[in-house]
């Protein structure tokens, strides 16, 4: 019985000592994500943004229809400069338009068969 006793408790012993080994898993995502570049600036050469390290996409600019109809409208509240007014949707009877002003707040239009309103 004693004998039985030890045998258990030297299991339980190796098993436990298994368990404080790093995984295999862990080690090669520790390393993947020290070997990813961090990349600084976008394909188009303006400065990343981040949020708690999550980088935030960039949504390329794409001109259309309206946006020189949205860039009045934006105007007219107040809001000038930027890039102008990019379209945001896919092209089609009803467009979103989107415009960061100076100031740095964002001008949102909707344009439905080249009728605009500031959203």
């Amino acid at each position: 019985m004693n004998r039985l006793s030890v045998l258990l408790l030297s299991c339980g012993v190796l098993l436990s000592a298994c368990s404080w080994l790093p995984s295999k898993s862990r080690a090669d995502a520790a390393a993947a994500a020290a070997r990813a570049p961090v990349r600084t600036v976008a394909a188009d050469g303006t400065p990343l943004t981040r949020v708690d390290g999550v980088e935030i996409e960039k949504v390329p600019f794409r001109p259309g229809v309206s946006s020189a109809t949205v860039e009045k409208l934006a105007k007219q509240q107040g809001c000038a400069g930027g890039w102008g007014a990019g379209l945001v949707s896919e092209p089609g009877p009803v467009e979103i338009y989107r415009m960061t002003c100076e100031s740095g707040k964002v001008y949102m239009a909707k344009c439905e068969l080249k009728q605009c309103k500031a959203m």
